[in-house]
């Protein structure tokens, strides 16, 4: 087992992370920027090193900042966290050719599944299903692309290969708007991801978005740990998750799950991960896999009882899992509402200086967040500022944890989400489960009227 772990991230799963490191004797070293001096998680670590100012690009981002740190505080391996460097497939090849584990999948499997024309073949191989589609990235000739858009059907999502977190996709609903579509998409793609190559797919109107959480290990061991529910999404940024999804029979999960645990034997992946799909009509369609631990991991932990980031850091260390599929128990219901530092209902964000933080508690309640009173959240990252996570014997008992946690719950100082989950936990359509990814962006058009 290590005795010295680096932390490449910041905000929530930086505290995240040194806990677990903290639980297991691992001693835990964070790298901040200027911007990040005050958090919590820099007080609480065993050494903590500035890496550069506040923008990304000359921090968190910057590579040489972030393995010099390593070097000099003797950390034998670095953890990504998700977002920054997390699915970057040249820092995982430095961090492994400079000396040190790289808390994640192989370079290889983070480039494989990263493309998302390369992780769809190889999905279609391992026997997952995938929504139907061209067979791999769309050719030059225009002909050609308006043969597939016909023979898959509209309307039709073009996306990027090398895209993520929402960016680089435009529906298309008639031949007419196609190559227009494919164009601007190519140019967004190149610019944004430095890959211009685009993939068409059948554009599902109505469907969830489910997902499966996977562990495997060097030794050819794969597990899944259950289903997420994360369709209440705004612009395809998540914003309330829950573990296990309402109203999908067991058979049919149980299929798809043992279909992603053959998929990550087959390709060798070691780590954590998550197979996200979309779901309509009693069918799943493979869309991408996260190779890194994703925001939502807690509610899988409390239905699971397994510590997904002491696992990750398990397998990188060479242990084999400790369990079996059949060791795997589901028990009751998890529910996550991210706590955001924004406008609850324009979503505009809200940096500033905490007056008051006042965290809930009680049964089944986990709050992981690194703020506190006065903390100051900065303007230079993502919105994030915690995660409130409740755990019940039912869905029903979940939801009314979740209600009298956000009740609870005082940020002043700076505006937040919550006023907005308060009323979504109130929401009958929500409360009966099943709503779709596009329900809330319906619920909040309504709301304005």
């Amino acid at each position: 087992m290590f005795k010295k772990i680096l932390i490449a991230n910041r905000g929530e799963i930086a505290l995240r992370i040194q806990r677990a490191c903290r639980e297991m004797g691992i001693k835990s070293v964070v790298v901040y920027s200027e911007a990040d001096r005050e958090a919590k998680y820099v007080k609480l670590a065993d050494e903590a090193v500035c890496i550069g100012p506040a923008p990304s690009a000359q921090s968190y981002l910057h590579m040489p900042a972030i393995i010099s740190a390593a070097e000099v505080t003797d950390a034998e391996a670095i953890h990504p966290g998700y977002g920054f460097l997390s699915e970057n497939a040249d820092f995982a090849e430095r961090v492994e050719k400079s000396g040190f584990t790289f808390i994640g999948p192989t370079p290889e499997s983070i480039r494989l599944m990263g493309d998302k024309v390369s992780a769809k073949q190889a999905m279609i191989k391992s026997g997952v299903p995938c929504v139907p589609g061209s067979d791999g990235a769309l050719p030059e000739d225009p002909k050609e692309i308006v043969r597939i858009a016909r023979a898959i059907g509209y309307p039709v999502i073009i996306k990027a290969a090398g895209g993520g977190g929402g960016r680089g996709m435009r529906v298309v609903h008639t031949e007419a708007a196609l190559l227009h579509a494919v164009q601007t998409t190519r140019a967004e793609a190149g610019a944004a991801f430095n890959n211009p190559a685009v993939y068409m797919e059948k554009f599902l109107e109505n469907p969830r978005h489910i997902e499966i959480q996977v562990l495997a290990d060097q030794h050819r061991n794969a597990v899944w740990l259950g289903e997420r529910d994360c369709s209440m999404q705004r612009r395809h940024q998540k914003i309330i998750e829950e573990a296990p999804a309402p109203g999908i029979p067991r058979r049919i999960i149980e299929r798809i799950g043992e279909r992603c645990s053959a998929a990550c034997k087959k390709i060798g992946y070691r780590g954590a991960g998550t197979f996200e799909f979309l779901y309509e009509n009693g069918e799943f369609y493979f869309i991408e896999m996260n190779t890194r631990v994703q925001v939502e991991h807690p509610v899988t932990e409390l239905v699971t009882g397994i510590d997904i980031v002491q696992m990750q850091i398990r397998v990188a260390a060479g242990e084999k899992l400790p369990f079996t599929q059949r060791q795997i128990e589901m028990r009751g219901h998890a529910i996550e509402c991210r706590i955001n530092a924004e406008d609850p209902y324009t979503f505009v964000p809200s940096p500033g200086r905490i007056t008051t933080w006042h965290a809930p508690g009680g049964p089944g309640v986990r709050v992981d967040s690194h703020v506190y009173a006065n903390y100051f959240v900065p303007p230079n990252y993502d919105s994030m500022i915690g995660k409130i996570i409740v755990h019940g014997d039912t869905r029903g008992q979940a939801l009314a944890r979740m209600r009298t946690a956000l009740s609870e719950t005082v940020v002043e100082g700076i505006s937040t989400n919550i006023p907005l989950h308060r009323e979504l936990m109130a929401d009958a359509k929500f409360v009966e489960g099943g709503t779709s990814i596009h329900y809330l962006e319906g619920w909040m058009a309504e709301r304005k009227r």
